[in-house]
């Protein structure tokens, strides 16, 4: 079958290689070229259909022989192919407008790439996870502004993506109009009035014409992230050879859902074979092409080709740069589950291992890479709630109150509607400068302790006046924890650096956070009743929750005395003082685990079911 696909398209080049006959009046039927096969009036649609996809295909093929003898050395890997107009005038007689399929991949890229993302040893279940996941929304009213997950792995593609849409859906909701050609777009760096601090929380509201662009300027955001704003690759399929943007939505869902039957990606030479990939230095012409191919991207094929897409924004060779262990697959055995890696590259454009702030010098030359830059959302995981990693500034304080969260083999995403959930007040700024300092003479990776000689240096740079006996006391065993300088702090009176507050009330917050997870889940809340009992629905979950948070330089003991309703200084970001007075009992789950390592001694409650971060 291949042999004879082969014949046939060796048989389309050389009739699309025979010179054009002239152009024939329109009430008369246009001859064929001299050696073709003679096409009747009465030709079936399905040999119609292969007959014009082969000639197509040898259209492109054209384009790249044309491309290899006349192209010059050039910098735009999406300038074009040769003799582009002999191409056009081909595609016009076939009656069909092709997509500009992009540039091909070499073999040695594509057997890197592959090699890169799953190793050499990877699983059919890991390769059919990876392959079966679009980027789709939830059709759920209540979890429409989600994005819905079928299989196991690609959540932490899905997850980034998650966390720019909200971005966007929230707080930029009036700018989510139609991408326009030549539009300055200047992504990333947006700022908010005052008046625009709390967000809607109305999603069922929300069109599919808004989701859709919050989507697209979320993946071209990503991509220039990943591409150092300066460019951004989109990488499509070859199978996909046809525009259908001017089809219908369901027509689309049939064109490429046909082109897509049987495909499968396995190796390095598959890659090869139906990867395409187009470069963009302009943001206004990538956020153009990602909103024609958004049909693409929502197909089975949607996820794996965003992180390919991510990946050579990057550029290969960066992406092993970043890494601590280039020899590692991204996507980690035996579940195929996202690496951190992955993630990193997708909120932050490099694919750093870690996620603490800045690096750690191992000496010799040898560095423990982590996150180096501000961004616009950020991470937080419950490894941290069990001291397997420490989380830095960067991520757990990101420019937007939307969090990615990570659990030991899933990722969801947390968000506030209300911007100043991050406000800090002058007794939390101290705090933060603290433990900046703190961590910034912490060469353990996160485990909270720091030499004599950093100690000095944070002592200085704090401006903290400790009494003599307290730093011989934390230096006596020749270096310095966290917890046991912490409490030495939160005893010294604020006129010589400390924290001490002896009203105990001072900062406290209330205000909501929500919760979304993508993967189906069983949803009692919304069950619905048959004959048998209670029935759940599987659906995408998203939880409200209720979150107090003590000042955090205020002793537990101290806390547990303080009558609540005495409230002077409390700051609530949303709701009303008497739901302040009188709090719900603390509510648990793993979740709350990873929001105490943002809000220390967080309390949550929420309605129904527990939130899951699995």
């Amino acid at each position: 079958m291949a042999d004879q696909e082969e014949d046939d398209l060796r048989a389309a080049m050389r009739m699309s290689m025979q010179p054009s006959p002239p152009e024939p009046k329109r009430s008369k039927p246009r001859d064929a070229p001299a050696g073709a096969p003679d096409v009747s009036l009465d030709e079936s649609p399905d040999s119609k259909s292969r007959r014009l996809q082969r000639e197509l295909m040898a259209a492109a093929a054209e384009k790249r022989m044309l491309a290899t003898r006349t192209a010059t050395a050039t910098a735009s890997a999406y300038s074009g192919f040769g003799s582009v107009s002999k191409v056009d005038k081909k595609e016009k007689e076939l009656g069909l407008e092709s997509v500009n399929l992009g540039k091909e991949l070499s073999q040695e890229e594509a057997n890197q790439l592959f090699s890169m993302v799953f190793g050499t040893e990877v699983s059919k279940d890991i390769l059919a996870q990876w392959t079966n996941q679009g980027i789709r929304f939830s059709p759920d009213p209540e979890t429409s502004m989600g994005l819905v997950q079928h299989e196991g792995g690609p959540c932490g593609v899905l997850a980034a993506i998650q966390a720019f849409v909200l971005k966007y859906i929230l707080f930029f909701p009036d700018e989510l109009g139609k991408v326009a050609p030549g539009m300055a777009q200047n992504l990333g760096s947006r700022s908010l009035s005052k008046s625009q601090f709390v967000a809607s929380n109305n999603f069922a509201s929300l069109t599919e014409d808004a989701k859709a662009r919050a989507l697209v300027r979320s993946m071209g955001e990503i991509l220039f992230l990943c591409g150092d704003n300066k460019r951004a690759a989109v990488a499509t399929l070859s199978v996909i050879s046809h525009k259908v943007e001017g089809s219908e939505y369901g027509l689309k869902e049939e064109i490429i859902g046909k082109a897509l039957e049987g495909l499968s990606i396995e190796s390095g030479f598959d890659l090869q074979n139906i990867l395409r990939v187009d470069m963009y230095t302009s943001q206004a012409s990538a956020l153009q092409r990602l909103e024609e191919m958004i049909p693409v991207f929502q197909s089975r094929m949607g996820a794996m080709l965003f992180l390919i897409s991510a990946l050579l924004s990057r550029g290969l060779d960066s992406v092993q740069a970043d890494r601590d262990d280039p020899s590692l697959p991204l996507v980690t055995a035996p579940f195929g589950h996202a690496s951190q890696e992955i993630v990193n590259l997708l909120l932050c454009g490099q694919a750093v291992p870690n996620v603490f702030d800045e690096r750690i010098d191992l000496g010799g030359g040898m560095f423990l890479k982590g996150i180096s830059r501000n961004v616009e959302v950020g991470f937080l995981t419950l490894l941290e709630s069990l001291n397997f990693c420490k989380v830095g500034q960067y991520l757990k304080c990101p420019k937007w109150p939307i969090w990615v969260v990570g659990s030991e083999s899933h990722y969801t995403v947390l968000f506030a509607l209300d911007i100043t959930v991050q406000d800090e007040n002058e007794l939390e700024e101290r705090e933060s400068q603290i433990r900046k300092a703190f961590d910034a003479q912490d060469q353990s990776g996160g485990g909270g302790f720091i030499s004599v000689e950093g100690f000095h240096q944070v002592l200085r740079e704090t401006s903290i006046k400790l009494p003599p006996e307290k730093v011989d006391h934390l230096c006596s065993t020749g270096f310095i924890v966290w917890s046991e300088f912490w409490q030495v702090i939160l005893d010294l009176d604020r006129s010589m650096g400390g924290l001490k507050d002896s009203s105990g009330l001072m900062g406290k917050k209330v205000f909501d956070l929500y919760h979304f997870n993508g993967i189906a889940k069983s949803d009692l809340n919304g069950g619905q009743v048959t004959p048998g009992g209670e029935t759940p629905v599987q659906r995408p979950r998203l939880t409200k929750l209720r979150v107090s948070v003590p000042p955090r330089w205020t002793p537990e003991e101290f806390m547990a005395d303080v009558a609540l309703s005495s409230g002077s200084g409390v700051t609530e970001s949303s709701g009303k003082d008497t739901e302040v007075a009188k709090p719900e009992p603390s509510q648990h789950a793993p979740l709350v685990d990873c929001i105490r390592t943002r809000w220390p001694r967080a309390i949550c409650n929420w309605v129904g079911d527990p939130p899951s971060i699995v």
